[in-house]
C-alpha cells in the first residue's frame, strides 16, 4: 500500500459490484475514508465486508435528488469533508426499451437519462457545494466508449449513448469553470469490462468473437481493476495538473 488517499474520505457510487466495487477495496487499501452510495443495501454491505478498516455506506437512490442532497448532507455532518466523489453508478436501459433512436421507448428514454445522467448531476451538485466551501475537491465520472463513438447493431442503445456523451460534457464543463476555484473533474470512458452489466455480452459468442477487432489491445474484456486504477490515478494527487481529461480504458477500441 502507497497510501495515496491516507486520510481523504471518497464517496463512490454504485459500490456493490464491479467497477464500483473494485474502486472501493483499491481506495480502502490506499487509505481512505470510503463512503458507499448504493440502492442495493446488503450488496453494498458484502462490498463493506471486502474492505480493510472501517468504511460506510449508505443506502440512496441517486437518481432522486432529495435523498443524494439529504445523504451529502450526512456525509457532511459524519466527517466536516468530502476529498472526492467518484461516480460509477448507473446501467443499461435495454429492460425499458432503449434502442436505436426509431426503436427507442420514451420510457426507456426517460429511465436511462435518469439513471445515467441525472444522477451524476445530483451527485455533482451537491458535492460541489461542499467542495466549493472547501475550496478543493476531486470529481471522477465514470462514462463509456459509447459516449464517444457510435455503436453498431450489437450496441445500438442510443439513450444509453447520449447519457454517457452528456456525462463527458459535463465534466469538461465542470472543469473548465471550477478549476479556479481548486476542483478538478475528470471523466473515465470504459469499454467493455467483466462486470455484472456486461453479462449480455459476456454470454454471447457473437461478441466474443468480435473482442480481437473490438479491443485490440487483448482482444479480451477488460478487468474492473483496470477502471478502478484510473480512478485512483484521477482521485490522488497524482494527477494534481489534471483536469478536464477523458481517459479511456478501452483496449483500443476508440482509437481504431
Amino acid at each position: 500500500m502507497s497510501a495515496q488517499l491516507e486520510g481523504k474520505v471518497v464517496i463512490i457510487t454504485g459500490g456493490e459490484s464491479g467497477i464500483g466495487r473494485a474502486a472501493a477495496q483499491l481506495f480502502a487499501s490506499e487509505g481512505a475514508q470510503v463512503v458507499i452510495l448504493d440502492i442495493d443495501g446488503s450488496r453494498a454491505a458484502e462490498t463493506l465486508d471486502s474492505l480493510n478498516g472501517s468504511h460506510t455506506s449508505r443506502i440512496v437512490d441517486v437518481s432522486d435528488a432529495p435523498q443524494v442532497e439529504s445523504a451529502i448532507s450526512d456525509i457532511l455532518s459524519t466527517f466536516g469533508h468530502i476529498d472526492a466523489l467518484v461516480n460509477v453508478a448507473g446501467g443499461s436501459g435495454r429492460k425499458w426499451g432503449d434502442g436505436p433512436t426509431d426503436a427507442c421507448t420514451l420510457e426507456g428514454w426517460d429511465k436511462t437519462l435518469a439513471l445515467n445522467l441525472n444522477s451524476v448531476f445530483y451527485m455533482c451538485k451537491y458535492s460541489l457545494q461542499a467542495m466549493l466551501a472547501q475550496g478543493r475537491g476531486v470529481i471522477v465520472n465514470v462514462s463509456s466508449v459509447l459516449g464517444m463513438v457510435g455503436g453498431d447493431d450489437d450496441f445500438a442503445t442510443h439513450a444509453y449513448a447520449t447519457s454517457k456523451g452528456a456525462i463527458i460534457s459535463l465534466t469538461r464543463s465542470i472543469a473548465s469553470y471550477y478549476a479556479p476555484r481548486g476542483i478538478r473533474a475528470n471523466v473515465i470512458c470504459p469499454g467493455l469490462i467483466a462486470t455484472p452489466m456486461s453479462q449480455r455480452a459476456q454470454e454471447s459468442e457473437h461478441i466474443r468473437a468480435r473482442l480481437a477487432q473490438l479491443q485490440p489491445l487483448t482482444g479480451d474484456f477488460g478487468s474492473p481493476q483496470d477502471v478502478a486504477q484510473a480512478a485512483l490515478y484521477l482521485a490522488s494527487d497524482a494527477s494534481a495538473f489534471v483536469t478536464g481529461a477523458i481517459l479511456t480504458v478501452d483496449g483500443g477500441w476508440t482509437v481504431r
